[in-house]
């Protein structure tokens, strides 16, 4: 299993250091040729185009086609990999006080890594506001549709659904589907029904069909998606929206590599006990996984696959952590919010102090709770966070809509960080409930 793992990993690797190479040279072309000159358009018409958009009917787009597949095919499994993999995860736990001891455990890991993701990102952020960084003169931008403002606490009534069928059918709907997950775990462990019972039995052979989907379309398909979601995102991504944002693009990538490759692994080491440089080897291929695909529902059956194999964390635990985290652990999503509300602060030229910084973090950190584990979902719920400040006015808004053109390969680490989160969550909890196989770790 090893050995495989590590071959998908390197091939995932090559893929996407290609995929960055080759839509890089294609954004050099774009520069060269020009945006809107015939020959590039052409070129855009065969590989790129999202054959969806309006005015776009004979367009081929080959690669937007090839990574939508792969994307919709991993979308395809979530509701019923997030929904039995819970249910089993909290039907089976015979003891009342693991399962309330591992819960709190998983809540109190969530909360402590995104609080000090927001520490750290707000910190770095609001110095950078004082020294002007972010006074930014943005111009000629046309809007872009965002989200329309709502109440952040409106995550709290989503929680729990109207209607049963409407939670299975849309991927959107994850937190009331988890909910509904855990309700049903925790009537079947109270009613004593064994692993035998109809809806065990069910919910096992469900998430061994969607494994075995999974692992085909991963292996055979997944190298090959992630060149073509790569070079598209980077083909397709314009030179000139990066240059009014430099400072907000530059601190926000900083801020997620400190916290992907020095933050995480001194949680393993420190909470968990455990060789931090095995597990950036091993948890690589998520990280690679969740840039190309820039979702972190799409990563969540590689991401479990990883830490129950390679990294010796007990199913259960994974089964319960995981897809939780996937809905409500967004460090990455909650530094990036809190910056860019900063830098949006400083174009539109409000002031900032420790209070409003404050309210700031309390705000992303609710708004990430209710962030969709989709692509782009980051940028569009920061909209809660600027109509909550009240930073509406127009030139805060024409940043917005510049932060809308350009954040795409941002999301992509931003994904690279939910996931990893997630695993490191995982990892500290399975080591304190004494459910993690360091052999396997270790090897």
């Amino acid at each position: 299993m090893n050995n495989k793992s590590n071959r998908l990993a390197i091939k995932m690797l090559i893929s996407m250091v290609a995929g960055i190479a080759v839509g890089l040279i294609f954004m050099v072309i774009r520069e060269k040729l020009g945006a809107s000159s015939a020959a590039w358009q052409t070129i855009n018409n065969w590989l790129f185009q999202d054959i969806t958009a309006q005015g776009a009917e004979k367009a081929v787009g080959l690669f937007y086609i090839g990574g939508q597949l792969f994307v919709k095919s991993l979308q395809l499994v979530i509701v019923p990999m997030v929904f039995s993999s819970i249910v089993l995860a909290i039907s089976t736990i015979r003891d009342a006080s693991t399962l309330g001891r591992v819960s709190a455990k998983t809540f109190g890991w969530f909360l402590l890594t995104t609080t000090v993701a927001l520490v750290l990102a707000g910190s770095v952020a609001l110095t950078c506001f004082n020294k002007g960084l972010f006074n930014t003169t943005i111009e000629g931008l046309s809007a872009v549709t965002g989200s329309t403002g709502s109440n952040p606490l409106n995550v709290i009534l989503n929680i729990v659904p109207s209607n049963i069928a409407a939670s299975f059918s849309v991927n959107n709907a994850v937190l009331s589907l988890i909910f509904l997950a855990i309700v049903i775990g925790l009537s079947l462990n109270k009613k004593g029904y064994g692993e035998e019972s109809v809806i065990n039995r069910l919910c096992k052979e469900l998430s061994d069909v969607v494994v075995v989907f999974l692992n085909f379309v991963v292996d055979k398909f997944g190298p090959v998606a992630v060149f073509m979601l790569l070079t598209r995102t980077f083909a397709t991504y314009g030179i000139d929206y990066l240059k009014p944002a430099a400072a907000y693009v530059v601190l926000t990538v900083a801020l997620l590599l400190i916290y992907l490759f020095i933050g995480y692994p001194l949680y393993i080491a420190i909470a968990a006990k455990l060789n931090p440089f095995t597990f950036i080897r091993k948890i690589f291929k998520v990280v690679v996984f969740g840039f190309s695909t820039s979702s972190s529902a799409a990563t969540l059956p590689l991401n479990t696959e990883t830490n129950v194999s390679d990294l010796g964390v007990d199913k259960q635990i994974a089964s319960f952590v995981l897809p939780l985290g996937m809905t409500i652990n967004m460090d990455g999503t909650a530094i990036m919010q809190v910056v860019a509300a900063l830098f949006l602060a400083g174009v539109g030229g409000y002031e900032v102090g420790v209070v409003n910084l404050i309210v700031i973090m309390v705000l992303a950190l609710i708004a990430s709770v209710g962030t969709p584990a989709a692509p782009g979902a980051g940028a569009v719920i920061l909209f809660t966070i600027l109509s909550g400040m009240g930073f509406t006015g127009e030139a805060a808004m024409t940043g917005y809509a510049l932060i809308l053109a350009i954040n795409r390969p941002i999301e992509m680490l931003v994904t690279s960080l939910n996931c990893v989160g997630d695993s490191v969550a995982t990892i500290a909890i399975a080591k304190s409930e004494g459910k993690l196989d360091e052999r396997i770790y270790n090897s």
